[in-house]
């Protein structure tokens, strides 16, 4: 009688351990190696903390966008439920959404208006597509203007306002220090880069990438040709790609460039390679032609839940978590990542670790999103092959543009 009693209650123990360990359900999350995977580990860590049924699991590959995302591609083309949440690069959510890939998310958010006020808008309109948000902002990113705070004072010159003036400004520069310095660094190579540089050339001349065969489409290709033809940027311009220019800036090459938030901290010293710049260097909003208002395009990274996946309820749970106010503080002060949402550019916290938030704040807030569309990755294409043949002088600016204009067309209809 007392073996049977021992038998059941080990066999209830283990029925109990069985039914515990069912109830954890297990998200397995993917994103790039190069996106610090070991930044985002401890805010798992802690969501599993507060949410023991929940075990989080990061699975890492691609070094680069482009390669992440013929995984994905993959992975989810085949109808796998194997991942549950997946990073993606902002121009790739409508591609996703309107492949069936990426699970719209406004059920599950309530009243999604009220919940997205306090975000940033550039990332929100990269998440949605036909109306639908299709992914949660992660952090966000622009395209900038630095230049060298020194070299300005010594010549007694404003921050650049307009293209003309920028041009006006690098030319004085560069007559003054010679050598090999640069009076503007953009990057021209057929990289996604060059098209960010083109599209904010036509949207800060009032332009549309509807009708890149323009006015405003020749002004601002027209600006970057002329900027390597009158020696203001490098003759190799179509070979330079965005750490090129990073690179270029850091060793004391440059006097005005364009780059995206991540090589501020290259800039600053905490790079692999020596900065000669660093404490003279500024960031300031892209110049615009004329009167226009000035425009950047909008950067960064996006959570998609996979349509096939098991557990979306509980993935959407975690993105909100890791969307919400007290995460995005702590990724922005311990990752200098760019928060998504609006009220941190004046928080005490991320300002003491990230002085240049302020800065940056107004133009973040006016960024603009690449053509949302499935078709983007052929719209890129198009783009930058185009722009870097008219930059290293393969192609005429009209040519470029006209081959622009008949391409795109029929992918943006």
């Amino acid at each position: 009688m007392r073996t049977r009693l021992l038998l059941s209650a080990a066999l209830a123990v283990s029925a109990a351990l069985t039914t515990s360990a069912s109830a954890v359900t297990t998200l397995n999350v993917f994103m790039g190696s190069q996106l610090r995977p070991e930044v985002f580990q401890p805010l798992f860590d802690r969501y599993e903390k507060a949410n023991p049924d929940i075990k989080v699991k990061i699975e890492t590959g691609g070094a680069t966008s482009e390669a992440q995302n013929q995984y994905l591609t993959t992975v989810l083309a085949a109808r796998d439920d194997t991942l549950d949440i997946f990073l993606i690069d902002v121009v790739r959510t409508a591609t996703f959404g309107a492949a069936g890939w990426a699970e719209p998310l406004n059920s599950y958010l309530g009243s999604t208006d009220a919940y997205l006020k306090s975000f940033l808008p550039g990332p929100i309109s990269a998440a949605t597509y036909n109306g639908k948000l299709f992914a949660m902002p992660a952090f966000t990113d622009s395209q900038f203007l630095y230049y060298r705070k020194d070299l300005l004072t010594k010549y007694k010159l404003p921050v650049p306002k307009t293209w003309d003036e920028l041009s006006a400004t690098a030319a004085k520069i560069q007559k003054g220090e010679g050598g090999k310095m640069q009076g503007f660094n953009f990057q021209g190579a057929p990289i996604e880069g060059t098209v960010c540089n083109f599209l904010e050339t036509l949207w800060t001349g009032g332009g549309d990438v509807n009708n890149v065969d323009s006015a405003a489409g020749k002004q601002g290709l027209g600006f970057l040709v002329n900027s390597v033809k009158s020696k203001l940027s490098p003759a190799a311009s179509a070979e330079i790609k965005t750490d090129d220019s990073r690179q270029q800036f850091q060793a004391g090459d440059v006097a005005l460039g364009l780059n995206w938030s991540y090589a501020w901290a290259h800039f600053q010293g905490n790079s692999p390679q020596p900065t000669q710049v660093k404490g003279n260097v500024g960031v300031a909003a892209l110049p615009s032609f004329g009167k226009n208002p000035t425009a950047t395009c909008t950067g960064g990274w996006e959570w998609g839940v996979n349509a096939y996946g098991n557990h979306k309820k509980e993935a959407v749970k975690l993105l909100q978590f890791m969307s919400s106010v007290n995460i995005q503080r702590e990724m922005a002060v311990n990752g200098a990542y760019l928060p998504v949402r609006k009220s941190l550019y004046s928080d005490k916290a991320v300002l003491a670790a990230n002085p240049h938030f302020k800065a940056l704040y107004p133009v973040i807030l006016k960024a603009r999103a690449r053509p949302v569309t499935p078709n983007y990755p052929k719209v890129s294409e198009i783009i930058r092959n185009s722009v870097s043949a008219a930059v290293a002088g393969s192609k005429t600016v009209d040519a470029a543009l006209k081959d622009m204009q008949r391409d795109l067309a029929p992918l943006l209809k």
